[in-house]
Order: structure tokens, then sequence, then C-alpha cells
């Protein structure tokens, strides 16, 4: 398996979580937009960074690889709100925060990389 498919499959396994933790928040008017948006974000990770990898140019790459890291930031931030607003379970949400965090370094450098590259 190459590094590419262990951070696929890593990304994968985000969203999986992503999803089932959000399962178990109970929903209100408060927290349905707060779960929404993080099932997006963390779902959103692995398919545009499955697109990156299928790009047809560098300047494609470079342009979903820079969307790949957008939404781990953002799926970063609402992990990062759930756990001050105590919803869901607080070790889950501060453990797959911090993934969210290490994601956002992994896709954050490539992007910057991938735009080095493009300048050369």
């Amino acid at each position: 398996m190459s590094k590419a498919d262990d951070i696929q499959k890593r990304t994968d396994v985000f969203a999986v979580e992503t999803a089932r933790f959000c399962r178990t928040i109970p929903l209100s008017a408060h927290t349905q937009r707060i779960v929404a948006q993080l099932v997006a974000a963390g779902t959103s990770v692995g398919a545009n960074y499955r697109a990156a990898r299928r790009a047809r140019s560098h300047a494609e790459f470079t342009a979903k690889i820079g969307i790949v890291a957008e939404e781990a930031d953002e799926a970063e931030y609402w992990y990062r709100l759930i756990v001050e607003l105590e919803l869901g379970s607080k070790a889950t949400a501060a453990r797959l925060r911090q993934e969210a965090s290490e994601l956002m370094k992994i896709f954050g450098a490539s992007a910057a990389r991938a735009r080095s590259n493009r300048a050369k």
C-alpha cells in the first residue's frame, strides 16, 4: 500500500468516525447546524482527497488539495466548538479534533508544496 493509499484510508476512517460521533449528539435548534456542518466537513476531507488524487493536471491537484486542507481546518473548528459546548463525548470529540488538526497539517503542507512546485 502506498503512502497516498494510507492517507486515503485515514481520511475514510475520519469520515466514518465523524459521522458516527455526530449521531450521538441530540439534535436541537442550536445543534442541528453544527452537526450538519461537521458531517459535511468531516466527510469532505476524504472525498476531496480522492478527487485530488485523480486530478488531471498539477493545477487541478493544487486547487483540490487546498480544498482538502480547508475542509480539515473547518472540521477542526467544529470539533473545537463541540468540545466547548460540551456536546457528545468530550474524549471522542477531543480525539477527533486532534485528528482533524493533524490532517490539516498534512494537507496544508502538501498544498504549500504543490503551490511552490507550480511556481517553479
